[in-house]
């Protein structure tokens, strides 16, 4: 008696394999490790292209963003390697496949920066005054330094927000001016120019 068996891709129909997924990733491990050593030729070995990706260093640990972009049996490929390569560097890594058809919204772009005394509850402050205002947070980066001068921690911040078109900025402006004034924060709040 003769078996044929057929991969899971071949009953699928083509169009299917030729349409576009994405794939978001996020590692950390082991500064040691320099585990981006081996998930960039995981991409090109699974026939995948990198959209994004970002890395930075937390301590003793990195941390790396990738978006990825394959067809649906790349993407199936990259993902099982993906879970070789976490249990053979002690990683951990997670993935998440988003959606493709996101509304674009008409958005106002803007740079916003502050810097404080370190405290706590600053940049959770922020980001809830702005998910107040459906103002979307696209990027946020933020340190701790020891201040020039002084013997006390600073925490500064900088924010790439979408700002709505319904929001008047010039009331918007004014109204998170006051808010930093009375966390005495100091920020600058302009948009962002190519």
């Amino acid at each position: 008696m003769f078996i044929k068996f057929h991969p899971f891709d071949a009953k699928l129909p083509k169009k299917l394999l030729r349409n576009k997924m994405q794939l978001a990733i996020t590692a950390l491990g082991n500064h040691q490790i320099k585990f981006i050593a081996e998930i960039l030729p995981a991409v090109r070995d699974c026939k995948c292209n990198i959209l994004e990706i970002r890395s930075s260093r937390l301590a003793q640990s990195t941390a790396a963003y990738l978006l990825i972009q394959g067809n649906w049996n790349q993407i199936a490929k990259f993902e099982s390697t993906l879970d070789i390569i976490q249990r053979r560097l002690d990683i951990k890594i997670h993935t998440l496949r988003p959606d493709q058809k996101d509304k674009i919204k008409e958005c106002v772009p803007y740079s916003l920066e502050t810097i404080s005394l370190d405290r706590d509850n600053v940049t959770e402050s922020i980001t809830s005054f702005l998910f107040d205002r459906e103002i979307d947070i696209e990027e946020i980066t933020g340190s701790c330094y020891q201040a020039p001068y002084i013997q006390t921690s600073v925490f500064s911040t900088k924010f790439v927000i979408l700002i709505p078109p319904q929001l008047h900025l010039l009331s918007l402006r004014e109204e998170f001016l006051d808010f930093c004034d009375q966390l005495n924060i100091d920020a600058i709040l302009e948009p962002i120019k190519r």
